[in-house]
């Protein structure tokens, strides 16, 4: 095999890595990037290996971090057709979107669950956090970077789970070209690449990608995902001491949401109303139904600008600056429903065409998350005696808001028909109120993170971020007798605007990790590994409440998480395959526990999740090319009945047991590549809340996608995806309590033609 390296950001990524003493240009910096592409003829695809992280706080390459640490490069998202986050996040095991949302509130969008904790406040694009419940395109998306395990020394305020990062296209040294278009049942969907170096221009270079959709959802009635895009990016300096990019994107989605489908008939289901037993033997019903109405809608508008600046100090010191402004729109109305006794109607008991649902949570989200970042950061090599140090030490200055305006509603819908509801329909009228909700979480941190090389075999690499916090909430409601809002006191009428909350907490949060690397030969490691994150109340969603069942009372101390890891990575065949085996424990510490006899909350709660992961990724052979990823996950309350959990069954909610996936291609002959694989989720517990009737658990199912792809040119390829080979039938998100799921994506077809140059 030859090796090329790709362009772009190179001389910050070699910075981060070169030996000591090493004669480097900045020129040729630019000309070293990652990660690592494989070719074995001019017409094979990239290799799906990649070897290293983005982020100058991980100065080493992946065998040698001491982490459990998946990259899912934008080749393997190729092959596989994956458009979404959450599609992408296929390829690591036991990470999906499991939660549909509670009863007055459907979860739309990135709503990922890992390791046993929701993750979607721990979403990042290069390396700054990314708000807002929305569903993440890949078209401007170069690879997935899923680090699991408490990261709050790499990320700061994070999920217990760990941090999922989006590496993002940038402008590189080299005209390219390329396109596609993507054809399915009601399914189309087209994107462009364009890449130039700028004549005349030092180092210059600019960079398009265009995206645009309108897509059904295959197996679902009515439900809609259209969107178009344009992301630019600038490059000034490329191959010089001095580099400045400038990053753009505009996004816009117009969907019809999806409030799933009632779980009757499902396993585990029997009747929410003791009354009428025979709910029990209800037949299931179509799960293409839709329950929503012709009003319902979703529209989302995404900006971000980022502009980064990067000045080498020396071959081996680079100073770097980052500052960007995003802001994300989501505004939709999503009907659901509630499957309680009192929103069943069945005037025929031996009838059940003539049964109903009641409509009864029309849900309202105006909705906007911004952020304004900067992030300074120098990376630098030292020696101390004979030890030589891979060094960074950064600021990062970060103010976020969120903003919600809340609506006043009339009248209500007419129930649906439980077999064949009726989406046309009329009744409900709504208008904002006036009321809002204003949340703001400003945060300055400092961190340092080094890896000293005690000797060729023995390393040991840490790091410690010290964040100095202060959230603060306040809302304006309409007083008055409806669902979620507050009483009117003092005479004044309902309808009135009162002020509901008006709340802060500060402080400062300490994480930190240290770990060590034990290398037995220079392509394989041994190490353990221990780290800290800490969630302040409020820190995921803004939102502050002076009730005592919630750990965003101000009045409670940050949530703390710890993980244990111990494993061992090697990179085979030369380094084109990796693997890694891994033992960790995470325990969540402070939950809100109520005492049984004093009913009082305290935070005296622990949760626990403990368990194996094992990984392969990149090539057999060099036509033969795999991703594989299993993982046992044991998790419980060790203390207390934690709020939320159900106390005769102490498994974290939306945690499977055990987890699989597997992808592998083979290039057949020089044109034709096959390719394909399993996908296993275990039964998961959904959350707990005293629901009557519905089922406690999602089951396991197994799904298989298959690809064939033909390079018909040197130039133009096309590619067949079947997703759902076998037309498995499964639960893909579950409710808290159960009444509602979304189905899995039944058997699909789509044909894709590519072109590049």
């Amino acid at each position: 095999m030859i090796r090329s390296k790709k362009h772009g950001a190179a001389a910050v990524l070699l910075a981060f890595g070169v030996p000591m003493g090493a004669a480097t240009s900045t020129a040729q910096a630019d000309e070293e990037a990652l990660p690592t592409v494989r070719v074995t003829d001019s017409q094979s695809a990239q290799d799906i290996k990649v070897d290293r992280l983005s982020s100058g706080k991980f100065s080493q390459p992946l065998v040698d971090t001491p982490q459990t640490v998946t990259i899912i490069d934008k080749a393997l998202m190729q092959q596989q057709g994956a458009t979404t986050l959450t599609e992408a996040l296929r390829n690591t095991p036991g990470v999906s979107a499991f939660y549909l949302g509670e009863n007055g509130n459907t979860t739309t969008g990135d709503a990922v669950y890992m390791r046993g904790y929701d993750a979607s406040s721990s979403i990042y694009v290069d390396g700054i956090q990314d708000l807002g419940a929305i569903s993440r395109d890949m078209f401007n998306v170069e690879r997935v970077e899923v680090i699991k395990g408490a990261a709050g020394t790499d990320y700061g305020l994070t999920s217990p789970s760990g941090s999922i990062n989006l590496v993002t296209k940038q402008a590189q040294r080299r005209d390219s070209t390329a396109g596609s278009l993507e054809l399915g049942n009601s399914y189309t969907r087209a994107t462009a690449d364009f890449n130039r170096a700028l004549d005349g221009v030092p180092g210059g270079a600019i960079r398009l990608n265009a995206m645009g959709q309108k897509a059904a959802v295959p197996g679902r009635d009515s439900v809609e995902n259209d969107r178009g895009g344009l992301a630019a990016s600038l490059a000034l300096g490329l191959g010089t001491a001095n580099r400045l990019w400038f990053d753009a994107l505009y996004l816009k989605q117009n969907n019809v949401p999806d409030g799933g489908v009632p779980t009757v008939g499902l396993p585990g289901f029997s009747s929410p109303d003791p009354k009428r037993p025979f709910l029990a033997n209800a037949p299931a019903v179509d799960p293409s139904n839709f329950y929503g109405t012709d009003s319902d809608y979703q529209k989302v508008t995404t900006q971000r600008y980022t502009l980064t600046l990067e000045h080498d100090l020396s071959p081996n010191t680079l100073l770097r600056n980052v500052t960007r402004w995003s802001q994300t729109q989501n505004d939709y109305l999503l009907t659901s429903f509630m499957g309680s006794a009192a929103n069943w109607l069945t005037p025929n008991p031996n009838d059940p065409n003539s049964w109903s649902i009641a409509r009864s949570t029309p849900t309202f989200l105006n909705q906007q998350n911004s952020i304004l970042t900067n992030q300074t950061s120098l990376n630098t090599q030292l020696l101390t005696g004979s030890v030589k140090h891979d060094l960074q030490v950064g600021v990062e200055l970060s103010q976020s808001k969120q903003h919600n305006l809340s609506y006043a509603t009339q009248g209500a819908w007419p129930a649906a028909n439980l077999y064949v509801p009726n989406p046309a329909v009329s009744g409900l009228s709504w208008d904002l109120n006036g009321g809002h909700a204003e949340g703001t979480a400003n945060t300055a941190a400092v961190y340092a993170f080094d890896t000293a090389h005690l000797t060729d075999r023995w390393l040991v690499t840490g790091g410690v971020r010290l964040d100095q916090y202060r959230t603060s909430f306040y809302s304006i409601q309409a007083c008055g007798t409806a669902r979620g809002q507050p009483a009117c006191t003092g005479g004044a009428a309902s309808g009135s605007l009162v002020n509901a909350a008006d709340l802060s907490t500060s402080g400062n949060a300490l994480s930190w990790k240290l770990g060590t690397v034990y290398k037995p030969t220079p392509d394989s490691s041994l190490y353990v590994n221990y780290a800290t994150a800490q969630l302040p109340p409020g820190s995921a969603n803004f939102q502050l409440s002076s009730s005592a069942n919630v750990a965003n009372n101000p009045n409670y101390a940050p949530q703390k998480t710890k993980t244990v890891e111990v494993g061992a990575k090697w990179d085979a065949l030369d380094g084109a395959l990796g693997l890694a085996a891994a033992v960790y424990r995470t325990e969540v510490l402070n939950g809100i526990v109520q005492d049984p006899v004093s009913l009082q909350y305290a935070q005296t709660g622990k949760q626990r999740v403990q368990g194996i992961e094992l990984s392969a990724v990149g090539n057999i052979t060099p036509n033969w090319q795999m991703n594989a990823g299993w993982t046992l996950m044991d998790s419980q309350v060790t203390s207390g009945s934690a709020v939320g959990n159900d106390p005769d069954n102490l498994q974290l909610n939306y945690t499977p047991r055990t987890a699989f996936t597997a992808w592998t291609s083979y290039r057949v002959t020089p044109k034709l590549t096959l390719g394909g694989g399993p996908r296993y989720t275990g039964k998961l517990q959904r959350g707990k809340d005293g629901a009557i009737g519905t089922p406690q658990y999602a089951d396991s199912y197994w799904v298989v996608d298959a690809m064939a792809s033909y390079q018909i040119t040197k130039e133009f390829s096309l590619q067949l995806n079947v997703y759902n080979l076998f037309n498995q039938e499964y639960v893909a998100a579950i409710n808290k309590s159960g009444y509602r799921y979304t189905p899995g994506l039944p058997r699909t077809v789509r044909l894709t033609a590519a072109m590049k140059f």
